[in-house]
């Protein structure tokens, strides 16, 4: 079964065919510039492209960096404030033709793990955290998904937890990857005594360096990165729009 996974984020929108029942990406993905401003519509229009690329004409999976309940676009974080209460699902039905589920990008990106990566069989608490323009978060109980936890925006010495240890900071700053990782570890402290996972899944695009900086994270769980890198929203999106997660 093929099905088209679409995941918006604050620098790019890509998509690309999944396979659900394997978790493989089917060809080549095709990604556009977020549009500036990142407005619904603007997006919406990079999304009908992505469709009429893979002349696609099914199911489709779209995420989302933010609060999405019942399709509903609850923040805006890291795109255009005009995002906030946005019925971004029927917006993305009406531009494309095709019936679509929206999910915020982390839990994506953790479902995706959780069936075909890191997480899969794990038990107990799993929290995995994408590292990006922001910080996502996703969370599991048994393999059961909690929603929207957001957790980038845990306040860490006064500010957001992803203003202080996203990717994107690394970069913009030129820190060395200890220095990120010292970073990072301050708010893995706080996940520490917050929730006791028993496994941390580090994703998004940076944890394809994990062998630069993993060895420097700590945390009284154990620490992997990601197997699906930066694909994992794409493929837990795809799985959305089948129904195929708890």
């Amino acid at each position: 079964m093929i099905r088209l996974g679409i995941d918006i984020g604050g620098s790019g929108i890509k998509g690309a065919l999944v396979s659900v029942a394997t978790g493989e990406i089917i060809g080549e993905r095709f990604r556009i510039e977020t549009p500036e401003p990142s407005t619904p519509d603007n997006c919406a229009q990079v999304v009908r492209e992505i469709v009429e690329h893979f002349d696609y004409h099914g199911l489709i999976g779209v995420t989302f960096p933010a609060v999405v309940r019942h399709g509903v676009t609850l923040t805006a974080a890291n795109v255009d404030k005009s995002w906030v209460n946005c019925d971004a699902q029927q917006l993305l039905r009406a531009a494309t033709k095709c019936s679509v589920t929206v999910l915020n990008d982390a839990d994506a990106a953790g479902i995706a793990e959780m069936w075909f990566g890191a997480g899969q069989g794990a038990k107990g608490t799993v929290a995995m955290f994408t590292f990006g323009t922001g910080i996502g978060s996703a969370f599991f109980i048994d393999g059961t998904l909690f929603p929207n936890t957001e957790f980038g925006h845990l306040k860490i010495r006064g500010k957001d937890a992803e203003k202080r240890a996203s990717a994107k900071v690394k970069e913009d700053k030129g820190l060395k990857w200890k220095e990120w990782a010292e970073l990072v570890n301050e708010f893995f402290v706080e996940i520490d005594i917050l929730f006791t996972p028993d496994l941390i899944i580090v994703g998004g695009g940076i944890s394809k360096r994990f062998d630069k900086f993993g060895r420097h994270l700590k945390s009284n769980a154990e620490i992997v990165p990601a197997r699906l890198l930066n694909d994992a929203g794409i493929v837990g999106a795809a799985m959305a729009a089948s129904k195929l997660h708890k």
